[in-house]
């Protein structure tokens, strides 16, 4: 199934869904949207609280970053909130992102293996540290090549915060319109982040077929 969303600000109401059944809901989240509730009144608003409007029950099983659109997938029972959070845990799932980077690589492929921890003196920034950092990999290859910025599909084999911004970031090709990472010309050239989650693959907690949930890059 595919969703496709053209606005870069958070519609009111329930953002797309891509899938339901009686145990899950994935939605197409958009930005500046936040998964679960922040700190404070004004960061109430966030998609498990949309969802729990319609879907009673859903819970939180993964994360997307606020300003990172794309496939999401909630679980609408205990259950299944634990046979999900087991397969992410476990990195049974897989997943896969579209990103528009400043600049253009030399290589048409590669993989980012590049610890990361808390950056202590800027939060919410992370950093990369060889000696306290997690381990931390990225797949990614080129899928166009746009003169001063390059279209790449992102394959993550480890689910850190904030790693596939900061792995480009790390190779010289930080992600367009990203405010933590990218320098002024990467913020210049775009109007949001440009990270889209375009495919998630779980195993169906009651069924146990293959769930495979899809949405298009928006930018």
């Amino acid at each position: 199934m595919h969703g496709h969303s053209e606005h870069p600000k958070a519609p009111p109401g329930l953002p797309e869904v891509l899938y339901s059944d009686q145990w899950v809901v994935a939605f197409n989240k958009p930005v500046p949207m936040l998964s679960v509730p922040g700190i404070g009144p004004e960061k109430a608003d966030c998609l498990v609280s949309r969802a729990q409007d319609h879907f009673p029950g859903a819970r939180i099983v993964h994360r997307l970053d606020r300003d990172t659109s794309g496939v999401i997938v909630l679980a609408l029972d205990a259950a299944t909130h634990r046979n999900l959070s087991i397969q992410f845990q476990e990195r049974h799932t897989s997943k896969r992102y579209e990103a528009i980077v400043l600049g253009s690589p030399d290589a048409d492929e590669g993989c980012i293996d590049a610890p990361i921890r808390k950056d202590l003196d800027n939060p919410p920034r992370q950093c990369v540290d060889p000696d306290q950092g997690k381990p931390s990999e990225t797949a990614w290859r080129v899928l166009d090549r746009l003169g001063d910025r390059t279209r790449l599909e992102l394959t993550p084999r480890t689910g850190r915060s904030h790693q596939l911004r900061l792995h480009l970031l790390h190779i010289g090709h930080p992600i367009l319109g990203d405010d933590l990472y990218a320098p002024p010309k990467g913020l210049e050239l775009a109007d949001r982040l440009c990270l889209h989650a375009t495919m998630l693959r779980v195993q169906h907690p009651e069924t146990g077929a293959s769930l495979v949930l899809e949405s298009p890059a928006p930018f």
